[in-house]
């Protein structure tokens, strides 16, 4: 199978073969905006494979990236390197042998070719760059964080505090005080 235009792929002959059968197509340079402060740092370059079964097709694929994010440790800037794999049938909408519109009532989550027997593969890839994006993403997995007297970048250019040190706007806790006793009973 030849390397598709743009992340849609037409699949009418794959389906009017037996199940079983293959294609396969290596995908370089796909691009998509994300969600969630997360950009692609570099286009997705991967391949996938699209298998016939007796019901639809099964989409197998792997791609690798990188997301450009904000540290959140540091706050300064994160390069996650992702990989993403995705094993997932998607169903036609319209069925082969008359034409119509296929009942989706039944499984009204799983994925679908469009009206014209097409994968469009951004919403996969989309959401399984989601699901690889990091809760918490680090510049660097020993990252030290933020200065919490003055709120700078720690590091070996950070000059140390004096315990005494506190913003003036925070002194006034100083002379907070718990009661561990009142708050057991």
């Amino acid at each position: 199978m030849t390397p598709p235009d743009s992340l849609v792929i037409p699949l009418a002959g794959l389906l009017s073969d037996p199940p079983g059968s293959t294609r396969r197509a290596d995908l370089a340079d796909v691009t998509f905006a994300l969600d969630d402060g997360f950009t692609l740092a570099v286009p997705l370059r991967g391949s996938v494979e699209i298998v016939r079964t007796n019901r639809g097709v099964l989409v197998d694929a792997r791609f690798q990236t990188a997301l450009t994010t904000e540290c959140s440790r540091c706050l300064g800037p994160a390069l996650i390197p992702v990989s993403i794999d995705i094993r997932e049938e998607v169903l036609p909408s319209i069925d082969l042998a008359t034409g119509k519109a296929t009942d989706q009532t039944a499984e009204p989550e799983v994925s679908r070719l469009n009206d014209h027997h097409e994968l469009d593969l951004e919403p996969l890839l989309r959401d399984a760059v989601t699901l690889a994006e990091p809760i918490a993403p680090l510049c660097r997995p020993d990252c030290p964080g933020l200065c919490v007297l003055c709120g700078a970048p720690l590091g070996d250019a950070h000059a140390d505090h004096e315990a005494d040190e506190v913003d003036p706007r925070l002194a006034a806790l100083r002379t907070f005080r718990v009661d561990a006793d009142a708050e057991n009973e």
